[in-house]
């Protein structure tokens, strides 16, 4: 069966325990307990506590994910190992060494790297294909583009790319998206999510509610994919050899794969979608 990636992100302050729990109901795909950027540093301990007493409750079954942007090392040894935990989201990443660390710390616990300086970007591969622990990568972009002196957003997108590509050719799934942090300006998150699919991304983590249904549409199957991936997927179940389309195209594994990942990400807003707010 092929995993679904999360096309929503939410992140939430891990010193407001009350609000995540209402983020779980927001429509997000996965909810992200910040307890870096988000947290006041009188306040770390704190998040940390509340946080770790979250994750130890019992999990149903359908309960949203939640994963965790840590802060420090004390952070990854309080949260490791409880029930409730679904990814550890590890700041500021720009070696492999420091990914086999963690994992030793936190054995069998799901990773996502996060690269948000030059250093990050230029490991990018080694750091995504570094060890089992790392399910995907992703990149931080203020930190990046404070680092970079990038003023104009395009200035990014070859670090994006970069990001991209390393996901990919690690075999993870694609990254998602980073944040967009001007929550009023959804004709501009829309059109940022758009560029970002067009380089490679799938999905995109959020500040605020009110950019999940905007991020979601913008990810979502069209349903000329769709149709184009249940003609793929029909050719790869009938073809003994080469796959052939109607129109004469040849596709290998990698287009059926991504066909697959199509279909199942349509299946999710499928089912999904009516029990989302709008």
């Amino acid at each position: 069966m092929t995993a679904v990636v999360p096309l929503t992100l939410l992140y939430v302050p891990g010193d407001r325990p009350e609000v995540v729990r209402k983020a779980r109901d927001s429509g997000a795909d996965a909810v992200i307990v910040d307890l870096e950027d988000a947290v006041a540093p009188d306040r770390k301990e704190y998040a940390r506590s509340a946080t770790t007493e979250l994750l130890s409750e019992a999990v149903e079954e359908s309960a949203v994910p939640i994963h965790v942007r840590v802060h420090t090392e004390v952070d990854i040894l309080a949260l490791a190992g409880l029930p409730g935990l679904a990814e550890l989201r590890l700041p500021k990443i720009t070696h492999a060494a420091s990914v086999h660390h963690i994992a030793a710390v936190a054995p069998g616990v799901a990773l996502c790297p996060l690269l948000e300086s030059a250093l990050g970007i230029e490991h990018a591969y080694t750091v995504a294909a570094s060890h089992p622990q790392v399910r995907s990568i992703a990149l931080g972009e203020a930190d990046l583009r404070a680092e970079l002196g990038v003023r104009e957003d395009a200035g990014l997108d070859w670090s994006r790319s970069r990001v991209v590509v390393a996901a990919r050719a690690a075999g993870l799934a694609p990254p998602t998206q980073s944040v967009f942090p001007d929550v009023r300006d959804l004709d501009g998150l829309r059109a940022s999510c758009a560029h970002g699919r067009a380089l490679g991304f799938l999905g995109r983590a959020a500040i605020h509610p009110r950019q999940l249904p905007v991020i979601e549409r913008a990810f979502r199957p069209t349903a000329q994919e769709v149709e184009a991936a249940e003609e793929i997927m029909a050719a790869a179940v009938t073809d003994g050899g080469a796959l052939a389309l109607s129109d004469g195209r040849f596709v290998d594994a990698a287009v059926v794969a991504s066909a697959r990942r199509t279909l199942a990400l349509a299946r999710k807003a499928k089912d999904t979608h009516g029990r989302r707010p709008v």
